[in-house]
């Protein structure tokens, strides 16, 4: 019995919210892809991970950030809620409020953040909620900007943040500040305050308005006719008579 916490070794107090481990997310991985016959190369070919970075995750050595989970759930047509949803809980569809109560949601630590989703037994929506807590503390290379398709807000309830992006533009966020981007532009967050970070974050999938806008051939404002520019001569013309 731990005297500190009243529980005995190996449980989690009832207060403490329940953790998605890499070991059962690699299950859950595995257990998608036999469904569809594929093999490693397959899942890699389909959803842009790769061999070994699905292999390790399978097998529980490893874990993913956003990016990849988000590509492989894509790929294997998983909602994000069943790979996250806690243990034997199936999500059904979204037919009434949701409530996750406070410290409730499930926990996976991911590369730079440890996720604590929120409404995952809702199958299917169109919003992901998350609390997160950035462990991050310095950029290491291009490997840590995460791409996803959809639009991004972050608000932080405590401490202090950097997002830096892959153009170069960083943005400090203290708390009470809020950030809203289009995600698909290469981002990392970054814990600059002495206590590591918690923030409100929320992602969409690309909406087909989003994808209209980045298919539609680049034009000026609809239904605006441009001027029509004066015949050379009577600009001359008109240089002339000023300068006179």
């Amino acid at each position: 019995m731990n005297p500190h916490t009243g529980t005995k070794p190996g449980t989690r107090p009832k207060d403490e919210a329940p953790t998605l481990d890499r070991t059962t997310f690699g299950h859950r991985l595995r257990a998608a892809r036999k469904r569809f016959g594929w093999t490693l190369a397959q899942l890699a070919e389909r959803s842009g991970v790769s061999i070994t970075t699905i292999s390790r995750a399978e097998r529980g050595q490893l874990a993913l950030g956003y990016e990849n989970f988000t590509a492989l759930g894509r790929a294997l047509e998983m909602d994000m809620n069943a790979m996250f949803a806690g243990a034997g809980v199936k999500p059904a569809q979204l037919d009434g409020p949701v409530v996750t109560r406070a410290g409730k949601g499930v926990v996976y630590r991911g590369l730079s953040i440890a996720y604590e989703f929120l409404g995952t037994t809702a199958a299917g929506k169109q919003m992901s909620p998350i609390v997160g807590t950035v462990h991050a503390r310095r950029i290491h290379g291009p490997e840590d900007f995460v791409r996803h398709a959809g639009e991004e807000f972050a608000y932080v309830l405590s401490g202090e943040i950097e997002v830096h992006f892959e153009n170069g533009e960083v943005v400090h966020l203290a708390r009470g500040d809020s950030l809203y981007f289009d995600s698909r532009l290469g981002h990392a967050y970054v814990s600059v305050s002495r206590q590591l970070a918690k923030i409100v974050g929320m992602t969409t999938a690309e909406s087909g308005h989003m994808r209209s806008a980045r298919e539609a051939p680049a034009s000026g404002p609809v239904g605006k006719v441009p001027p029509k520019s004066k015949p050379a001569a009577a600009t001359k013309k008109a240089t002339r008579s000023r300068g006179a």
